[in-house]
This record gives structure tokens, C-alpha cells and sequence, in this order.
């Protein structure tokens, strides 16, 4: 693919939301947005357990918060499933702040990122690449 044609791409993402007690999600949609360069929209499911093929095939990456981990391990778990079942690469999202992730996430993401918005937009781009 050319990088002008990445560039064009609308990208459709899973951003893991469920107990939230520090607004990550939020956050980290504001990082999105204001890459307005970026072009994306969000995949939301009543439930990700019982989605099929036909929701997980026009998901391009499924982002996991790992601030939101301990509060929603079900949720996550139903994600990394469909990243499995489905081949879509995981972008991990570092707790803001923190360097460590739980390890059984680290280890089914494609890769791991900061809330620095070019390097979350970098990883959402090459995440597919680094499988």
C-alpha cells in the first residue's frame, strides 16, 4: 500500500470502554480527534462476546486501554477472542503515566503505546504491519 493511500484510509476501530474511573476513554478519543488528519470511526457492539463475523470483518484494529483492564477483565477478554478468531491486530494502550502493562495483554498486542496522539495514530497505522 502507498502512503498516500494509508493516508486516505478510515479506519475502523474497537476502543475498549466499560468502568472507566479516569476518564481514559474519553482521553484518549480527544487524542484522536484532534488529529484531524486522521480519518476514524468507532465499532460498538451490545456485545462483543455475541458479535459475529460480520461486525469483526469491517474492524480494522481493536484498541485496548490497559488503565481499564482490572475493572473490566471480561470485557477484555471477549476482545482479544475476536482479535484471535478474527485476525485483528491489538494496539495496547499504556496506563497514562505508567511503562508496565499486564502482561497477558502485552503479549497479544501487536504493539504498545503511549497517549502521545502522533504515536497512537503511528501504532493504529502500522499495527497490521507488525503482526
Amino acid at each position: 500500500m502507498f502512503e498516500d493511500e494509508k493516508d486516505d484510509k478510515i479506519y475502523n476501530l474497537i476502543i475498549s470502554q466499560g468502568t472507566d474511573l479516569k476518564n481514559e476513554y474519553g482521553q484518549f478519543t480527544e487524542k484522536l480527534f484532534s488529529k484531524v488528519d486522521f480519518l476514524w470511526k468507532e465499532s460498538i457492539s451490545g456485545s462483543y462476546e455475541h458479535a459475529g463475523e460480520g461486525f469483526y470483518s469491517k474492524v480494522d484494529r481493536i484498541i485496548l486501554l490497559a488503565g481499564l483492564y482490572n475493572n473490566n477483565k471480561e470485557l477484555f477478554g471477549h476482545l482479544v477472542a475476536a482479535s484471535e478468531k478474527y485476525d485483528i491486530p491489538i494496539v495496547l494502550v499504556r496506563p497514562q503515566g505508567l511503562e508496565e502493562v499486564p502482561l497477558e495483554l502485552e503479549e497479544k498486542a501487536a504493539t504498545i503505546v503511549g497517549w502521545n496522539a502522533n504515536c497512537i495514530i503511528d501504532a493504529i497505522k502500522d499495527a497490521e504491519e507488525l503482526v
